[in-house]
């Protein structure tokens, strides 16, 4: 029974219950919606069990948000997210509750919606549609410190979040603590605004689902299974390939490719660089010692009519190390064929034998692999590339080869525990010699004999 649950004492609560009983696709994803007036949405309005809400449906079900007096909706949108991200990440969790601020929110909002499954590419539209539907003052909220964060209530406003990825390879605790820190920013942002006495709607989903990996015992208590055996998280589409007369030249893999323009146009790239090749590689070049990967897009998001995207690379010998070192040296955009960004690469390379493998590549500070703009109009660009995996030379069977990865050896916890042994180690080795130093007298006073005379002299 999938239904609508407007103002109820515990509407999570409600689709989680929803979320034992229906299994869905890989195509359908989650959508929350709350708002801080009342009667947003029919609470007597159901729809059948396993119902996939589609993009014309999603669009009469949004139509309270553009009639509502206070126009302000803020769109929470996160790269994956499936409905057994709310149970099995709730069970795995223990006390810990991941989402406990979207609950508690969903619980205290005068109206809400939840809808456990959405159809992905009405998701992948979402900003378009929002923005087509009126005449909004959108905002990318990028600077996640709400205190700065300016509402201007005389003009509708579309606050875009883009929230924290949870990358799919991802183990269960960093999902954990990407989940708890995306709920984190939700509860600031919304709780910072009902201070101030703004009134507003809210939309958190995804632009696809999640495949996160279960133990068998929670997911034995969850539902009924023949064979309890771990769900491997296996990749949905293989890498792009780039050939050339002799074969495969370069190969490139990504789970989330995206960019942002001038902070206001999301562009997600990855459905058409990797699942419908809707990508034109045709000017990529491929020489012994320099590469280039270009992806041409036609009209991928609203005003710009074409996009290229070239990663460049080298070859080179380096004596310190006897072998060849294949590196990215730089990633340029071109809209339109006029407006070029440039962006240097930090930390990306790998011997020429290898593949190169990094969790999170962009223009973010946090990020272990950067684009750092080399020119004005690289500054107008965000970049993020998650699981990124790339590879320009040395390629066999049209598979990557071992994949060197930007995160170092030396991790915090093995430096501290490395310091920690050695201190120990120089005060043990400390003791032993001191012991080691202690000497007995070479006489010693006998009780029947005569007694020993030392004699003193100045």
């Amino acid at each position: 029974m999938t239904q609508l649950c407007a103002a109820a004492p515990a509407p999570l609560l409600c689709a989680l219950a929803l979320l034992f009983q229906t299994s869905l696709s890989v195509d359908h994803v989650p959508m929350l919606l709350w708002s801080t007036q009342r009667s947003q949405w029919n609470p007597d309005t159901a729809l059948h069990e396993g119902h996939v809400v589609s993009a014309q449906e999603l669009t009469v079900l949004l139509q309270p948000v553009f009639t509502q007096n206070s126009r302000n909706l803020i769109l929470f949108l996160q790269d994956t997210l499936s409905i057994d991200d709310f149970t099995y990440l709730s069970e795995s969790s223990g006390n810990k509750n991941p989402f406990q601020n979207v609950q508690e929110i969903l619980q205290s909002s005068p109206s809400s919606l939840v809808l456990p499954a959405v159809d992905c590419k009405a998701t992948r539209d979402l900003l378009s549609f929002l923005q087509a539907s009126g005449d909004w003052k959108l905002t990318n909220v990028t600077d996640l410190n709400v205190s700065h964060l300016e509402v201007n209530t005389s003009k509708p406003n579309l606050l875009v979040v883009q929230l924290q990825p949870l990358v799919s390879g991802l183990n269960e605790i960093s999902a954990l603590e990407a989940i708890a820190e995306n709920d984190k920013i939700i509860g600031r942002l919304t709780m910072d605004l009902q201070e101030r006495g703004i009134h507003f709607s809210v939309i958190y989903t995804a632009v696809r689902p999640s495949r996160i990996s279960r133990r068998t015992d929670v997911v034995w208590e969850l539902r009924r299974q023949l064979m309890a055996t771990e769900e491997e998280d296996s990749v949905s589409y293989p890498p792009l390939n780039v050939t050339t007369g002799n074969g495969t030249c370069i190969l490139f893999y990504a789970s989330n490719f995206s960019l942002n323009a001038n902070s206001s146009v999301l562009i997600d790239l990855t459905n058409a660089t990797f699942v419908t090749r809707n990508v034109d590689t045709s000017s990529s070049t491929c020489s012994d010692f320099n590469r280039t990967l270009s992806l041409k897009y036609t009209e991928p998001a609203n005003k710009i009519s074409s996009l290229e995207i070239r990663f460049l690379m080298t070859n080179k010998f380096y004596g310190g190390s006897a072998r060849n070192w294949f590196t990215l040296d730089s990633v340029e955009i071109i809209q339109d064929g006029d407006k070029f960004a440039k962006f240097n690469v930090s930390v990306i390379s790998a011997p020429a034998e290898y593949s190169f493998h990094c969790q999170l590549v962009g223009t973010s500070n946090l990020y272990p692999a950067r684009l750092i703009p080399s020119n004005n109009e690289a500054k107008n660009w965000d970049v993020f590339i998650s699981r990124l995996q790339i590879q320009g030379f040395n390629i066999e069977n049209n598979q990557f080869s071992y994949a060197s990865d930007c995160t170092g050896f030396f991790s915090p916890g093995i430096w501290m525990g490395l310091v920690t042994s050695i201190i120990l180690l120089w005060i043990l080795t400390y003791g032993i010699h001191m012991i080691m130093q202690l000497t007995t007298n070479s006489r010693f006073d006998d009780p029947k004999g005569p007694a020993l005379s030392v004699p003193q002299t100045e």
